[in-house]
């Protein structure tokens, strides 16, 4: 907090609260998942097709632990061929909110990524050289 010495913050430990979250959605590709399954239910096809560079295997891991978390529910209709859909749980869309918030600060700060990617390669091509 503004004013606050060091002294005086909490410890960061690792029941801190917002290291539970990140523990829990700081990867890759679990965000982008959250953030897809917002719209409402979905189907595995569908989403493999949504999110570009995600592997079948990835997206299949990502589902299982957000399904094993209780953020996602998969539900299994046994047609020929098999068809599977995804919804995120209560539990889920409130995950989903502050993940919803920085997928739109990304989106309106396009302009700052680009000058963070832009500094991170030039660091590391000059490391490099």
């Amino acid at each position: 907090m503004i004013g606050m010495d060091v002294e005086d913050e909490p410890t960061i430990d690792e029941l801190y609260p917002a290291r539970r979250l990140l523990d829990q959605i700081a990867d890759k590709w679990t965000p982008i998942v959250l953030f897809c399954l917002a719209s409402g239910t979905s189907r595995f096809g569908v989403m493999h097709r949504k999110i570009p560079g995600l592997s079948k295997k990835m997206l299949t891991q990502v589902l299982r632990r957000l399904e094993r978390d209780g953020l996602v529910h998969r539900t299994v209709f046994r047609v020929v061929p098999p068809k599977t859909e995804y919804v995120l749980t209560d539990l889920g869309r409130r995950l989903h909110e502050p993940v919803a918030q920085l997928c739109r600060w990304a989106e309106d700060n396009v302009d700052v990524l680009d000058a963070i990617e832009q500094s991170r390669a030039e660091a590391e091509s000059s490391e490099a050289g």
